[in-house]
Parts: C-alpha cells; sequence; structure tokens
C-alpha cells in the first residue's frame, strides 16, 4: 500500500498486507486489483477489486492482500474526514476515476501530489452526505450490532440479537431511545443506511443496479422502491435521474 506521493507500481504489486499502524491524516484505503481484507477498530471488511474504504485520523488497521492483488493508501487533506471511524464506501466510479488517474500519473513530489490529493477530496465530499439522516447507537453491544447489520443485510434482527446476548425486543428499544426513529427503529434504521450507501454510489457516478448491489438489494426495482418510500419522490422520477431526483445535483 503507498501514499499518493510514493506510487511505484512495481513494488506495490507485489505488497501482500500491511500489520497494525496508525497515521495522523485521515486516508483512503483503495483495491486496485484481486482482494484485500481490512482490520480496524476490531473489526473486518473485505474488499474487492475497485472497492474502498475510508479511515480518520489514528484507526489502528491493518490490511492482507491476497497474492497478486495491488492496493493504494492515499492519505487525505485533514478536512476531508469521513462520517465515523470506518466508512466502507464500495466500488464507486468517481474515486475509480481519480486512482487509475493516479496511477497512470505516478506523481512524485508534494507539488504533483496534491492535484490529485484535492480531486480525491473533492469526490468524497461530494458522495459522503447523508441522505438519510442516521445515528450510530451509543451503547456498545448495540453499536456493534449495528456495524454487523450493515455488513450483513440478510440476517435477521432476532439473529444479530442472539449473537450479541441481547433480546430483539431490548435492541429496538435502544435504537428508539438513541435514534429517535419510530416504529420498528432497527429496520428503519438499516434501511436508511443502506439506502445512503446506494446514494453515495449514485452521487460517484454508479448506475442502478451497481448501486443497488452496492448497498445490499437484490435488485434495482428494490431499491428504487425504498427510495421512493423513505424519499417521498416518485419511482419514475428516481428511474430517471435519481440523483437529480433527491437532490443531489
Amino acid at each position: 500500500m503507498t501514499s499518493l506521493g510514493t506510487v511505484v507500481a512495481e513494488n506495490a504489486i507485489r505488497f501482500l498486507g500491511h500489520d497494525t499502524h496508525e497515521h495522523d491524516e485521515p486516508h483512503l484505503v483503495y483495491v486496485v486489483s484481486g482482494n484485500a481484507c481490512l482490520s480496524a477498530d476490531g473489526e473486518e471488511w473485505r474488499l474487492g477489486r475497485h472497492e474502498a474504504l475510508w479511515l480518520a485520523p489514528r484507526v489502528p488497521h491493518a490490511l492482507r492482500i491476497e497474492p497478486g492483488g495491488m492496493a493504494l493508501g492515499p492519505f487525505l487533506n485533514p478536512s476531508d474526514q469521513p462520517r465515523c471511524r470506518v466508512q466502507p464506501l464500495g466500488a464507486v466510479p468517481a474515486i475509480v476515476e481519480v486512482m487509475t488517474t493516479t496511477l497512470g500519473a505516478a506523481p512524485t513530489t508534494a507539488e504533483q501530489v496534491q492535484p490529485f490529493r484535492q480531486a480525491l477530496g473533492r469526490v468524497l465530499r461530494g458522495i459522503s452526505r447523508q441522505y438519510f439522516p442516521v445515528v450510530l447507537p451509543a451503547h456498545p453491544a448495540v453499536r456493534s450490532l449495528a456495524r454487523e447489520a450493515l455488513r450483513t443485510p440478510s440476517v435477521t434482527l432476532e439473529e444479530l440479537a442472539a449473537r450479541h446476548r441481547m433480546s430483539a425486543r431490548q435492541v429496538q428499544r435502544v435504537f428508539l431511545d438513541e435514534t429517535g426513529l419510530p416504529l420498528l427503529p432497527f429496520t428503519r434504521w438499516r434501511n436508511r443506511a443502506r439506502m445512503n450507501a446506494a446514494v453515495e454510489h449514485l452521487r460517484g457516478g454508479g448506475e442502478l443496479t451497481a448501486a443497488a448491489r452496492a448497498a445490499g438489494y437484490a435488485t434495482r426495482a428494490g431499491l428504487l422502491r425504498a427510495l421512493s418510500r423513505e424519499s417521498g419522490v416518485p419511482v419514475s422520477a428516481l428511474t430517471t435521474d435519481a440523483v437529480g431526483a433527491l437532490g443531489g445535483r
């Protein structure tokens, strides 16, 4: 893994990972090719080709890359902070474009690096605004459960609660108290968080089908119905121009 200032493809492609470390600046972990597993804050994320994850400063993390794979870890400007300590982004076309251009240009000096860092920051700021406000619960067990729920959208609340030695009723009560969402607060919170992931993908230039897949929806139509239900925007308008219909242009 390299910074934007030291892109050396022939070395990076042989790089198999990095032991636990942290940085004073926010930065991105971006998989150029192959697959990788990133451990951060006691949790793990699987990343495939072109997928990225945004890390806040001073988050201990380690990266394992499968043989033959390649990853980059560009540092970001201090103002380009993720919404949470570890923010998975999936495969965002606008990020792929910036990173591919960076690899081709192979900047080596601070002056050469800065335009690419600024471009990456603009993309990240543009996609990271939450469309549907969601608050991560402060309760330690429920916070961990919530993060797991986003990584495993098909797992039920009952299964998640059992894994964390809680009842579904307890989890719902914490979500109601800490997020303010009425009626099935956990379900609505998870749906909103998944839809935010889809909107991020769309803002980054992705198509509806890819956005649905990135957010864990089985079909494009399922994502459109969910977005329409929560936002009040007709499915027809979302189908024509989802980002514009959601006020994102």
